[in-house]
């Protein structure tokens, strides 16, 4: 597997692409994960967490997860792009630029996750990378959620 160095900026912004990297392998998004999520942060909308409620009334035909809960599996997913940033002291989740829930991810179904590299740019504590990441339902040609994410690898 190929390694860039976390400062080595030119060799980074090689990595810069329209196109996307591999899938993930999928993770499941159960009934039972909707519900704890629910439980979690006290969304207990009834179209997460009602199953029959949500057969009969939602649009979605059944229950669907929390657009956070789908963004929460992004640690999850392995994208395994081929190469990797080594030499930094630790990464940090510095914001986001964009989010979008595009499409439910119904209960039940698998989702999986591909990412391509769109910035990378020095900064006095180390190189900021931003990420956008498409998570589909697997299957599915229309993403679940976009996420343009950016990391801060520290010196």
């Amino acid at each position: 597997m190929e390694t860039i160095r976390f400062d080595d900026i030119e060799r980074l912004r090689s990595k810069i692409s329209q196109e996307f990297g591999p899938w993930s392998e999928p993770i499941e998004v159960t009934q039972e994960m909707i519900n704890r999520f629910a439980d979690l942060t006290g969304d207990h909308q009834w179209i997460h967490v009602d199953v029959e409620r949500a057969r009969r009334e939602s649009p979605f035909g059944g229950p669907v997860a929390h657009g956070f809960l789908t963004l929460s599996l992004l640690p999850a997913f392995r994208i395994d792009p081929g190469w990797k940033i080594v030499g930094y002291r630790n990464v940090v989740n510095y914001g986001a630029n964009k989010l979008r829930f595009v499409a439910p991810v119904p209960a039940g179904s698998k989702v999986h996750a591909r990412q391509r590299i769109v910035a990378v740019e020095a900064k006095p504590q180390g190189t900021q990378v931003t990420y956008e990441t498409h998570i589909h339902v697997v299957g599915q040609d229309k993403p679940a959620v976009v996420y343009e994410g950016i990391l801060l690898y520290v010196r």
